[in-house]
């Protein structure tokens, strides 16, 4: 290898970059693009839900309970007078369930007895409905320890059930998916980078130029991906300084950790946009490759919104091969958990390995000559 050769064909390739600045719009405002979209746009959590209150026999009791639920930032109750009335509220989309009190509600509650409440939701949207249910419930137990605790009175529950969560104490999604997503920021960063400018090489007539050129192949790789390398890396800072600072995640774990296994995914997206480019040599065709066998996997079998266990065995099996789900798991670590040395450790040998194997096939298959 030559390095006055490498040299020059990396001064080569920004000086590409400079006059067909695409590249920069991939590698910087595509994140920042999908990062707003996402971060502010997507959100798994339920706020202020339409929630149709029926109360067959109005009591200072149920005026209570349903304050309760007017002061949480959960609910929007809508009042309605009949059951009928909230059937036809959420047939029509106006409430995403139903809360019914019926007649016998203050009596069970005055004479000391277990009162019940009536809960029926909106089963369309399963994860909304299960958010829903469990707010509800949440709200229904703090009412009745509350006035217990009004009546000076014992609470009697079966079962006391205390409740710790680890890692996101607040259970905003978004601490969830921004990690997630810039595991599929990066997929696209690399595999578009250089899948659409080698092709665009070819297009241009460029590449044949290269291979009647004394540099070998070996070097025209890496002059495709070091400077690649460096401005999907620029990316990568980009996201996690909106990640910690715009959106409030918080980064537990070494940020030099983080920036390492950074560096082995996004080999393993450079290789993965090298192959395509060895494949396809039209940058429509080269595109669509990166977008169907890059992008869809890592946004739907990483990890990044579809936990991989809830999923059939076969498709378990098919995410082994899906770089992203290693690096979503890695993220997800640092940034919520800390370093985890096991989690770390073995998703970022996959990793290692995954780069060597594309960036061997890719060195394989490259070849200077035009079939």
């Amino acid at each position: 290898m030559n390095l006055r050769r490498l040299g020059g064909l990396v001064q080569k390739e920004f000086l590409q970059i400079r006059r067909d600045p695409s590249a920069i719009g991939i590698a910087f405002f595509l994140p920042l693009f999908l990062l707003f979209l996402f971060g502010y746009g997507v959100s798994l959590d339920a706020h202020r839900v339409p929630i149709a209150v029926v109360v067959d026999h109005p009591t200072p009791q149920t005026s209570a309970f349903v304050g309760e639920l007017n002061q949480s930032q959960y609910f929007q109750p809508l009042t309605l007078p009949t059951i009928h009335a909230a059937q036809q509220a959420v047939m029509n989309r106006q409430a995403d369930g139903i809360l019914w009190l019926r007649a016998d509600f203050s009596r069970q509650i005055l004479q000391g007895n277990t009162a019940s409440i009536g809960i029926l939701l909106n089963g369309v949207d399963a994860n909304n409905a299960r958010i829903v249910s469990g707010y509800l419930q949440g709200a229904w137990q703090n009412w009745l320890e509350q006035r217990a605790l009004g009546d000076a009175a014992p609470l009697i529950i079966p079962v006391n059930a205390k409740t710790r969560i680890w890692f996101n104490p607040a259970v905003r999604s978004r601490y969830y998916l921004v990690p997630g997503l810039i595991a599929v920021i990066m997929t696209l960063i690399g595999a578009l980078l250089t899948a659409l400018v080698v092709a665009r090489e070819w297009e241009r007539g460029t590449m044949e130029a290269l291979m009647a050129s004394p540099v070998t192949m070996l070097e025209i790789l890496l002059g495709k991906l070091i400077p690649y390398f460096l401005m999907g890396f620029g990316g990568l800072l980009l996201s996690v300084a909106l990640a910690v600072w715009v959106f409030g995640v918080p980064l537990v774990g070494s940020l030099w950790l983080l920036l390492f296994c950074s560096s082995l995914f996004l080999l393993v997206a450079l290789g993965m946009g090298l192959l395509i480019s060895s494949v396809a040599r039209n940058q429509f065709v080269a595109g669509q490759i990166a977008i169907i066998v890059t992008f869809l996997p890592a946004f739907i079998l990483s990890g990044f919104i579809f936990d991989i266990q809830s999923m059939p065995a076969p498709i378990r099996l098919l995410t082994h091969i899906v770089a992203a789900r290693y690096y979503v798991s890695i993220l997800q670590t640092l940034f919520l958990a800390g370093n985890i040395w096991p989690i770390i450790l073995w998703n970022s040998l996959a990793l290692f390995l995954m780069a060597l194997l594309f960036l061997g096939i890719t060195l394989k298959r490259s070849h200077k000559r035009l079939d």
